[in-house]
């Protein structure tokens, strides 16, 4: 029975499917294309947009994805993952192995808004409530924190968030995105300021960086598969920087082991 592999009596080449990828020797076609004409051709982003969509972008798409991986690369040796990476050089792992450790933290609460803003979005598109109801049954659901918003660093303004957005609001001028997910956004943004008083919540990057792979179709767990390739460069470049300053065994706890301990 096809599928079942080796142990069923199937062809081998039933093991593993894709179409992705087609390999033999002195030939590799990715999505049908060889790569050599791939080669020298296609960005990065469009590369990316290849392999995990089956198409190709436009070069405004293109555009688009290219900005929302450039804004999140880095936020500084005080994320979770760039210190991670920079400790785990310190504690003798090459690149590779510090790399690993540090995407390995990209979870729910550190890395995960960018895919929940996503599915809020969505999940409000396709509501038939009106927003403040839709937004009520998101968070009965889900919890009073909104993904997207807010930023305990960056206050008033997360400043990758509007430039995003412009680059959003541009792209929708020209008729490569329809602007739907931002409309929703800047709702969602402004019906939190009502209920705060008028006080504003801003849009920080997942919720910016959310807008933009919504715009282009992209499923909600891509997004934060797309978060981590992007976040990817800055725990690069902090790794190899702490490489080369040195230094053993550097942690978030200071030198001379002092914290405080609570007794049981």
């Amino acid at each position: 029975m096809s599928g079942e592999g080796p142990e069923g009596g199937s062809d081998v080449a039933d093991w593993w499917r894709t179409s992705i990828i087609e390999m033999e020797p002195g030939r590799i076609a990715i999505r049908g294309t060889p790569i050599e004409e791939l080669i020298g051709t296609l960005t990065f982003p469009e590369m990316i947009w290849l392999m995990v969509r089956g198409d190709r972008p436009d070069p405004a798409q293109a555009r688009l994805l290219e900005a929302a991986l450039v804004a999140a690369v880095d936020h500084g040796p005080q994320a979770p993952s760039i210190a991670t990476a920079r400790m785990a050089v310190t504690c003798g792992l090459p690149l590779n192995n510090a790399m690993a450790s540090a995407v390995n933290l990209l979870g729910d609460v550190h890395g995960g808004a960018g895919e929940q803003a996503v599915e809020m979005y969505m999940a409000i598109a396709d509501s038939p409530d009106p927003l403040p109801e839709a937004l009520d049954a998101w968070i009965a659901e889900r919890g009073a924190i909104l993904p997207g918003f807010g930023h305990r660093f960056h206050r008033p303004t997360d400043p990758r968030a509007p430039r995003l957005l412009a680059l959003v609001d541009a792209a929708q001028a020209d008729g490569t995105v329809d602007g739907r997910f931002a409309a929703i956004a800047r709702a969602i943004s402004a019906e939190i300021a009502t209920r705060k008083g008028g006080k504003p919540i801003a849009m920080n990057i997942d919720g910016a960086t959310a807008v933009i792979f919504a715009e282009l179709g992209f499923a909600p767990p891509l997004a934060r598969g797309l978060f981590c390739l992007s976040r990817s460069v800055g725990i690069l470049a902090h790794a190899w920087e702490q490489t080369e300053q040195g230094g053993r065994n550097k942690g978030p706890t200071p030198p001379r082991y002092r914290w405080t301990y609570d007794a049981s």
